[in-house]
């Protein structure tokens, strides 16, 4: 009987420890499984209806590469939902003709050339220096909250901040009671 109970535990040990020997660079924090047999539904775009247009001058010149009328358009389509004119669109970094004022307004300070890769170098050290415990890392558990937590912002505490410097802020609802 403490025979077997020794070597369930040595079993366990190993089990951790070659768990530990992961060959990954990069941190995985999300741990989303697909099924590879199913298909990916966001990639799908449903055209648009086949219509007539008014003037056959209109359609685009057939190219093994081009587009035509039904082709889906996601960014003018979305624009256009929300009450914008998608002819309006720049095609310069997609930035609307309309929307320069506030373009100009957000780098009135400057705009520090390659952020994003700056931030993403900066996030990968995060994660390797903050790789989770290892029994969640084993079962695949969602390790993203957890290396997450110490920058998360308290918003009912900065909502206190923001009301005592006397700053207008919206309503918020109330505080969660832990139980």
């Amino acid at each position: 009987m403490r025979a077997a109970r020794g070597s369930i535990g040595i079993a366990f040990v190993a089990v951790l420890a070659v768990a530990g020997c992961g060959s990954d660079k990069t941190p995985k924090l999300m741990n989303l499984q697909t099924n590879a047999h199913s298909p990916d539904e966001f990639s799908i775009l449903p055209t648009k209806p086949l219509q007539m247009p008014k003037d056959m001058a209109a359609l685009p010149p057939p190219a093994p590469d081009g587009s035509n009328l039904a082709d889906p358009t996601p960014v003018a389509d979305a624009v256009t939902a929300l009450g914008g004119k998608a002819s309006a669109l720049q095609l310069q970094g997609g930035i609307p003709a309309a929307d320069g004022a506030l373009v100009a307004a957000t780098d009135r300070y400057g705009v520090t050339a390659g952020i994003r890769a700056q931030l993403a170098a900066e996030d990968l050290r995060w994660r390797k220096r903050h790789p989770g415990k290892v029994l969640p890392r084993l079962f695949g558990a969602n390790l993203y909250y957890d290396a997450y937590t110490p920058m998360t912002l308290d918003a009912y505490a900065e909502l206190a901040r923001w009301r005592a410097v006397g700053a207008a802020t919206p309503s918020a609802p109330p505080k969660p009671v832990k139980k």
